[in-house]
């Protein structure tokens, strides 16, 4: 059990000893270590219930509490903060238990039981991925991967809008593009796209098949293999981000299986539809949405609502626990009408969370930039990577939480200094790489897992460091449970100063042979957890710089 853990128990048990409460219990780092490893302000939270001082309720908690294992000493400070102060030797401990678990250090099973299908991305394949899709790429994959760290089991779904409007004007675009090669006055329909992938996409149409198209009809290919070419693109590019899904799942296969009308009837048999003005209504102002919405308009067809709830329908059939949806802003409309759907169908509507990604904006030389030099079009994935590789990419979207706006500067992303925040926490990893090579070059000494004393770490950069590594579980549950991931990324760069700054102050090969094991062994711990915390969001961690 983790120290954080142990102190949350005494205090619960204090408190409900002392004035029989039971209140949530919230512990934080003291930003000045003199007041305390750790602290409590549960006593001020009381303060208004118990019609008490904090300090009298302070003092009397302490009064009530066990021994701590790991808590050399409990302090109070006005206004009524309950401190904690760890014992060295107890966090020292925290080194064994690493070299011990590996990768699996920090890893939870508190949620073992609890499936979350997480969809994101989900860009329409008529086009390549722009920058705000790639923020949501790397937020959904992060998100999944600390959620699998922390016990869940996690499903990762791209919903592909293949069977809509939008697939129709492609497989449009497409043959106007094709017929144009042939020289044909062919426009581009009104809803069409004007990427340079529908020109290339037609170019290679015309290598393979010639002419076949102008001599016959050649809408559906145009459109299957459009949709196809362009997703094949899509995964392409994710993959070359780190990011891979379990599921694509098509839009079309709910018409194909009638999920749509079945979950219509759904709806109509339990009272939750009305006609009005010759469409079909949902009644989702009954369940916190503005107003109620059409689902089927006048002319029979349906709207986007639709095909979205028989998707959520679907995906609940498939017996997700959690079902996580990460839509652009443009989407902060819709959250209240497909929660009030869901209610509709399941009466969970908390089965369903909407996290809302904010938008990006891209500066280099100080100012914003709209445009892909190479394209001239919008900044797509592949020009980010391009331009400041995936490492980088992804640490600065992992660095804010989704419903912040953002400044990706790339110039600092691609700047080889300790000013560039990935360069810092991969250097960090390389640093202690080529201290273990340094120590087996030239002392032949290496970690040693057989060590378990470690008398000769002691300084405060050390304890500094072993507290950073203690903290590590604790930051994994509350990134997970929170879905807040950036939470890890504060922790890299939290870990990589104490790692940097231990490298600075204190002397890692020494004379004395067992004081080195015992360095090599803090150092290999420290980037078992630096690298795993590096995965977690998608970043490589490399061995030199």
């Amino acid at each position: 059990m983790q120290i954080e853990q142990r102190i949350i128990n005494a205090l619960k048990e204090a408190l409900t000893k002392a004035y029989g409460l039971e209140k949530p219990i919230h512990i934080e780092k003291p930003k000045d270590t003199a007041h305390g490893d750790l602290s409590s302000n549960i006593a001020m939270m009381c303060a208004r219930d118990l019609k008490q001082n904090p300090f009298d309720i302070a003092t009397h908690i302490k009064a009530h509490m066990p021994n701590i294992e790991g808590v050399r000493a409990v302090d109070i400070k006005r206004p009524g903060f309950i401190n904690f102060f760890i014992d060295t030797e107890t966090l020292k401990q925290v080194i064994t238990e690493i070299l011990k678990k590996g990768r699996d250090y920090g890893a939870l099973t508190l949620a073992q039981d609890t499936h979350i299908n997480i969809e994101f991305v989900s860009v329409n394949p008529t086009g390549d991925i722009h920058v705000g899709h790639a923020r949501g790429a790397a937020a959904g994959d992060a998100m999944s991967r600390i959620l699998k760290k922390a016990g869940y089991k996690v499903t990762k779904e791209y919903y592909v809008n293949d069977g809509g409007n939008q697939i129709h004007n492609l497989a449009l675009s497409i043959q106007a593009r094709y017929e144009q090669l042939f020289d044909q006055d062919t426009p581009l329909p009104e809803d069409g796209y004007h990427g340079k992938e529908i020109t290339a996409l037609a170019k290679a149409i015309k290598e393979t098949h010639q002419d076949r198209f102008i001599k016959e009809d050649g809408y559906e290919f145009f459109k299957s293999h459009g949709v196809k070419t362009m997703l094949d693109g899509i995964k392409s590019d994710l993959a070359n981000f780190d990011v891979s899904f379990d599921i694509f799942f098509s839009e079309k296969s709910l018409y194909e299986s009638n999920a749509v009308e079945k979950t219509i009837d759904v709806l109509k048999a339990k009272g939750y539809t009305y006609e009005k003005d010759g469409a079909l209504w949902l009644k989702t102002s009954d369940f916190g949405d503005e107003k109620d919405r059409v689902i089927i308009k006048s002319d029979g067809t349906n709207t986007y609502l639709t095909p979205d709830i028989a998707y959520h329908h679907d995906k609940i059939n498939r017996g997700y626990d959690l079902l996580v949806d990460i839509l652009g802003g443009d989407h902060h409309g819709y959250i209240n009408r497909l929660k009030a759907a869901i209610q509709m169908l399941t009466g969970e509507s908390n089965k369903l969370e909407i996290d809302i990604l904010q938008m990006v904006k891209v500066l280099q030389d100080g100012e914003e930039v709209k445009m892909s030099k190479r394209s001239g079009k919008a900044i797509t994935l592949r020009d980010l990577i391009d331009e400041a590789g995936k490492d980088a990419i992804r640490y600065f979207f992992a660095r804010h939480s989704l419903n912040t706006h953002m400044d990706l500067d790339l110039d600092l992303a691609i700047k080889k200094s300790n000013d560039n925040p990935v360069f810092y926490a991969q250097y960090a990893h390389a640093r202690i790489v080529t201290l273990l090579n340094k120590a087996k070059d030239t002392k032949n000494l290496t970690p040693d897992d057989a060590i378990t004393s470690y008398d000769a770490l002691d300084n405060d950069h050390i304890k500094a460091l072993l507290t950073v590594l203690n903290d590590y579980p604790a930051v994994i549950e509350e990134a997970a449970s929170k879905r807040i991931f950036h939470k890890v990324t504060q922790y890299i760069h939290t870990l990589a100063q104490h790692l940097h700054a231990y490298y600075s102050h204190v002397p890692v090969i020494v004379a004395d042979e067992q004081a080195t094991k015992q360095a090599l062994n803090l150092l290999k711990a420290t980037k078992i957890v630096l690298k795993d915390a590096l995965d977690l969001i998608g970043v490589d961690a490399p061995n030199s710089m």
